[in-house]
């Protein structure tokens, strides 16, 4: 990226009323048919509009073809069987129905390439694209095939590597796999997350990037931040074993999170996407506490490898409220920016 400090959103935007309903998350399409897949392409170009219009440096699609972050990308795998549901426990914290692996998983047809190829034939700027990283999506799931998370990771690693290399083909500059269940399950980061991860990356020759928060500001996620104490240490425990792998850009939670920022210590040498949008509030940030945000991470990553950011998506906030912050990003990336150059 030829600009210092280029500002991104973490992935989800709020979807249009006529798509689906406002301020829900993974709300039912509210179209069918033909009129689905325009509506899909009218929100994608209104969610890059919005980026532009906020000043936001690298595009993404705001997530607007998606449902859900991680089951629409499982919905196109065989394998998986939607209507056999099983209730689990997703990332330790919350009780979900989810669908169960019934028999080999595999990536039969491309599921997000034609839509990442309508967003780069919108845009001249950089694109993202985020896909759902192989450990959050055995988290999302009942395995009644493979009986192991590892293996299940493994398959999942492989499909998504098909993909990735696919939407790279399509003009995708970053690829993004959205990580959140790393900041949970901390010995299997390190026993095979990491790994499968890396696999899923395997010979792409764009940027990549993992982003790890600790999800988006519904009440079962606050409530667990609630128990997390005063220092969230979380990233220390895998971090290490990222800073020694082949990804490129780690995104990050720091904007009201009570994470020690010096942590970002232990992933110097790589790109840093720093969360320094709080989604879990309708407030919107002012630019000088964005700004604050950005200068506390220069002291740990340096200037040229800091990528303003939000701390997660912005699908379930008012559109007015993700716009407001989308500028206050923008806007306090610009004042740091001017510091940072003299």
């Amino acid at each position: 990226m030829a600009r210092l400090l280029p500002t991104s959103t973490a992935g989800s935007l709020p979807k249009p009323s006529w798509l689906a309903e406002p301020e829900v998350l993974w709300s039912p399409w509210k179209l069918e048919g033909e009129g689905l897949a325009e509506g899909k392409r009218d929100a994608l170009r209104l969610a890059l509009h919005e980026q532009r219009h906020a000043g936001i440096d690298i595009a993404s699609d705001g997530e607007q073809s998606r449902q859900h972050f991680v089951t629409t990308f499982i919905e196109h795998l065989s394998g998986v069987d939607f209507n056999q549901r099983e209730t689990v426990r997703i990332r330790d914290r919350y009780e979900a129905s989810v669908p169960s692996v019934v028999g080999e998983v595999s990536r039969q047809k491309p599921v997000f390439v034609e839509d990442a190829r309508f967003l780069r034939g919108q845009t001249d700027q950089p694109i993202k694209w985020a896909l759902p990283g192989p450990m959050t999506m055995v988290d999302t799931l009942y395995d009644g095939h493979y009986k192991s998370r590892e293996k299940l990771a493994w398959e999942f690693a492989k499909a998504l590597n098909e993909e990735a290399r696919e939407l790279e083909a399509a003009g995708v500059d970053i690829i993004q796999f959205d990580e959140p269940a790393f900041n949970v399950f901390f010995d299997e980061v390190n026993d095979w997350g990491i790994a499968t991860l890396e696999k899923a990356i395997d010979g792409l020759t764009c940027e990549t990037a993992v982003h790890i928060c600790y999800g988006y500001g519904i009440k079962a996620n606050t409530d667990w931040k609630k128990t997390l104490g005063s220092e969230w240490r979380q990233y220390e425990e895998v971090f290490p074993r990222l800073q020694k792998s082949n990804i490129d850009i780690v995104s990050l939670e720091c904007q009201n999170a009570r994470v020690p920022m010096e942590l970002i210590e232990l992933i110097r040498g790589k790109k840093v996407m720093v969360g320094a949008i709080d989604v879990a509030t309708q407030e919107i940030e002012t630019p000088e506490e964005v700004a604050a945000t950005l200068r506390k991470a220069l002291q740990f990553v340096d200037a040229e490898n800091l990528y303003p950011s939000t701390n997660c998506g912005m699908a379930p906030l008012p559109r007015h409220v993700a716009r407001g912050k989308m500028q206050a990003l923008a806007a306090g990336a610009a004042i740091v920016r001017k510091e940072v150059e003299g």
